[in-house]
């Protein structure tokens, strides 16, 4: 993915500027560690609030619960529930899709992207006389890891 920290960084502090709120020190913090991991991780609150927490211990769950909503409304966070009742989050990426492989067992997400899907998509849409807002592609299974020797 091909957006950077200083440019999701940049995008924050403008956003919040533009709603009139302050860059906090504990947001920041928890900014930095869902910008470091988001991108090639989809976490979650926990492990969120664990490692913000490894970088400032006053950090409560509530704050981090707040932090990942604005980031979400402001369209840097996007929420992601792979049907195990936990929401987790990735980076938002303008202009950017993927879909995801979630193994059933260890829990284990992948990210990939598939040209001739997208394309396969648009074309049945096209055909039923349908125009695609936005659509959600998700593939639950066995990863390999799993169904190996040892799964």
């Amino acid at each position: 993915m091909g957006v950077t920290q200083k440019t999701l960084e940049r995008r924050l502090l403008d956003a919040l500027s533009e709603r009139g709120l302050r860059q906090t020190g504990q947001r920041r913090t928890i900014a930095d560690v869902f910008f470091d991991g988001g991108r090639q991780e989809h976490l979650g609150l926990e492990e969120i609030h664990r490692r913000a927490r490894q970088r400032d211990r006053r950090i409560g769950y509530a704050t981090v619960y707040r932090t990942m909503k604005l980031l979400s409304e402001l369209g840097l966070a996007q929420e992601r529930r792979f049907g195990d009742g936990l929401v987790r989050y990735e980076v938002a990426e303008a202009g950017h899709h993927h879909d995801h492989l979630i193994c059933t067992r260890c829990a284990r997400i992948l990210e990939f992207e598939e040209p001739r899907i997208e394309a396969l998509q648009e074309r049945v849409a096209a055909a039923h006389g349908f125009t695609i807002e936005w659509h959600r592609h998700e593939i639950y299974g066995v990863c390999d890891r799993c169904s190996g020797p040892a799964g």
